[in-house]
C-alpha cells in the first residue's frame, strides 16, 4: 500500500467501519455527491484502501439511517434530504457540523420545546427518587462548571438528559442522543451570541419545581430555557442568520 493511500486509511481510525461510515455520512450530507453518481463499492473500496466488506456494511448503515438507497439497475442512489432519518444522531451531527445553519437550529429548538417541558412535567409526576438525584447532579455539575470545575457543555446536557430520563416515559428518553448531539451545537451558539452560558437560575427553577412535584411549574420553567435560545435565535436571524464559529 502506498504511502498515499496508507493515510487515507489511517484516517478513518482504528474501526475501519465507523470510520467509512462517519467519512461517506459528512460528504453526502455536506453535498459532496450533489448531482453526481454514487460510487460501486468497489470503487469506495479502491478509494479508501479498505475490503469491500467493509464498505459494504458503511453503505448497508447509511442506507438504514436513509442516506442512501440500492435500486435494481440504477445502483446505489443518495437519497434526498426529506428522507433522512433526521432523529439519527450521526444525521443530525453531519447536518449540524456542515456550515452553519440558523434555521435548522431554530427548526430543532422547536422541536424540543415541544418535548422537554412535557418531559420536565411528567418527571414531576412521576420520577423515581433516583431520578430526581440525578438531575441534582446535573445542577450541581452546571454549579461547578460556572466555577471551572466541570465542562459547561457536558454539565447542561447531563442535566437536560436527566430530566428526559426522569419523565419514565421511554419515548422521550430516546430523544436522549438526538437531544445530547444538538444542544452541543446550541449551547455553543447561545454563547458565541451572548457571550454567556446557561442560566444557572432558569435550570434551578426546573429542578426545584421537579423536586416539589408541581408539573406547571416545570413545564413552565423548561419552557423559558428553550423560549430563551428561541428569542436569541430570531436576533440572530435579523442580523442575517451568520454565527461565525
Amino acid at each position: 500500500m502506498d504511502d498515499a493511500r496508507s493515510d487515507i486509511r489511517s484516517a478513518l481510525g482504528r474501526n475501519l467501519t465507523h470510520g467509512m461510515l462517519d467519512a461517506l455520512g459528512r460528504a453526502i450530507v455536506t453535498g459532496e455527491y450533489g448531482g453526481k453518481v454514487f460510487p460501486t463499492e468497489a470503487d469506495l473500496a479502491k478509494q479508501y484502501a479498505v475490503s469491500r466488506s467493509v464498505t459494504r456494511e458503511a453503505v448497508k448503515m447509511l442506507t438504514a439511517k436513509g442516506l442512501l438507497s440500492a435500486r435494481p439497475r440504477q445502483g446505489t442512489i443518495v437519497q434526498p434530504e426529506g428522507s433522512w432519518n433526521l432523529f439519527d444522531s450521526d444525521v443530525l451531527r453531519w447536518l449540524l457540523e456542515r456550515k452553519f445553519s440558523i434555521g435548522l437550529l431554530r427548526q430543532f429548538s422547536e422541536l424540543r420545546v415541544s418535548i422537554e417541558p412535557a418531559a420536565a412535567e411528567l418527571a414531576a409526576r412521576t420520577a423515581t427518587p433516583e431520578r430526581l438525584t440525578l438531575i441534582d447532579a446535573g445542577y450541581r455539575r452546571m454549579v461547578a462548571a460556572e466555577a471551572g470545575k466541570d465542562d459547561t457543555l457536558d454539565a447542561d446536557i447531563a442535566f437536560h438528559v436527566a430530566v428526559l430520563e426522569a419523565s419514565g416515559n421511554p419515548f422521550y428518553a430516546q430523544f436522549r442522543d438526538v437531544v445530547e448531539t444538538a444542544l452541543r451545537t446550541s449551547i455553543r451558539f447561545t454563547n458565541r451570541f451572548k457571550g454567556r452560558t446557561a442560566s444557572l437560575p432558569a435550570h434551578k427553577a426546573v429542578k426545584d419545581a421537579i423536586a416539589a412535584r408541581d408539573p406547571a411549574a416545570a413545564h413552565a420553567a423548561m419552557t423559558q430555557i428553550i423560549i430563551d435560545v428561541l428569542v436569541l435565535i430570531a436576533e440572530a436571524e435579523q442580523q442575517g442568520g451568520v454565527v461565525e464559529g
